[in-house]
């Protein structure tokens, strides 16, 4: 019989409802045509990676955000993904290779990609071409550090891999930080803006922005959880780590990171009270970004139930009962590139 845990609820104490960007279903089909041009997975996984739906993903994140700007939102989260799925399956001299591409892409938009190079690398140059277009030059250069910031934590992950390396809970959350994704993708809400460095760099919204890094770290690794170990990929998980450091089950990881999460959510909801103002259109913008860094946290947890990426076609159930059954393990189960199809690992 198949092992049952509860989940906390996430979004019980937030402040934010679900939100949806009006330009989302107009422009879907032609993001994923996009993606898909590139070839980047066999036909089978990239229909399981087309049901992962990260333009929904996009769409629930960046509800503010203008048709142009939500496309180049959504190619950013395909080129996220695409680089998340083969880094997954290559091993760290690959990864680092990767990393090299993608960034050389960014920097060198204008330039045709190597023949017989990693696909990610066109990938980047064409979403960088159009985001140029549209964006300021300060999101841009903030971007680029973000992006590298977040492809060399996804690089160390690998070497952790390699070796099988479980790390304890504070040093798994210095990775866990990078690789998670949040920072750079947090720019998108900044697209048009063009605020000083002193403004980011006040002490509230670093916090602001922390905390919700944190948040998406406990909520991801929770609502994950199932499907990396069915598929034995669960090494870089706030539960697995959590249960290996404090000698738990998965049900005693789980409690223990929900209580982290309630805290700071707490946390978040009294510190958003004091955002800081400078006066003048400013104080625009930044509310403008705090409230994006606010729906970025509730819609990472929406999109999981409301996608096929963790729990197949269970998640609306789950979510309503908050009951999981975990489901068999298949480590040999998925040996391509591209997502696992939750459903097939019941089968």
């Amino acid at each position: 019989m198949a092992k049952t845990v509860y989940l906390p609820d996430l979004e019980a104490g937030w402040l934010w409802p679900r939100r949806l960007n009006i330009h989302t279903a107009d422009i879907r089909q032609e993001s994923l045509d996009w993606a898909a041009s590139f070839g980047a997975f066999t036909p089978q996984a990239q229909k399981a990676f087309d049901k992962c739906n990260f333009n929904l993903l996009t769409g629930l994140m960046y509800p503010r955000l203008t048709r142009e700007q939500l496309r180049c939102a959504c190619d950013v989260m395909n080129l996220f993904f695409i680089f998340d799925e083969h880094s997954d399956k290559s091993e760290p001299v690959d990864v680092w290779n990767q990393v090299h591409v993608l960034m050389d892409a960014l920097h060198n938009p204008d330039s045709p990609r190597p023949a017989g190079e990693w696909v990610g690398g066109e990938v980047a140059r064409q979403f960088w071409i159009q985001t140029m277009k549209i964006s300021t030059k300060s999101f841009q250069r903030r971007f680029l550090v973000g992006w590298e910031d977040y492809l060399k934590g996804t690089a160390q992950q690998a070497e952790d891999r390699s070796r099988s390396y479980i790390r304890n809970v504070d040093s798994y959350l210095e990775v866990r930080r990078q690789t998670i994704g949040v920072l750079p993708s947090l720019l998108f809400f900044q697209m048009d803006m063009d605020l000083p460095d002193e403004v980011l760099a006040h002490p509230t919204i670093v916090a602001l922005e922390m905390l919700a890094v944190d948040l998406t770290i406990i909520a991801n690794d929770l609502l994950s959880y199932d499907k990396e170990q069915a598929s034995g990929d669960d090494e870089h998980n706030l539960v697995t780590i959590a249960m290996k450091e404090f000698k738990t089950d998965v049900q005693g990881a789980i409690d223990w990171a929900a209580k982290i999460h309630a805290e700071l959510v707490r946390q978040f909801n009294q510190l958003v009270l004091t955002a800081p103002r400078w006066g003048g259109p400013v104080d625009l913008d930044v509310q403008t970004y705090v409230d994006g860094i606010a729906q970025w946290v509730v819609a990472n947890v929406q999109w999981s139930f409301e996608s096929e990426r963790y729990f197949g076609k269970r998640g609306q159930q789950i979510k309503k009962t908050r009951v999981l059954q975990l489901l068999p393990k298949k480590v040999k189960a998925h040996a391509e590139v591209g997502p696992v199809v939750v459903d097939d690992l019941l089968s």
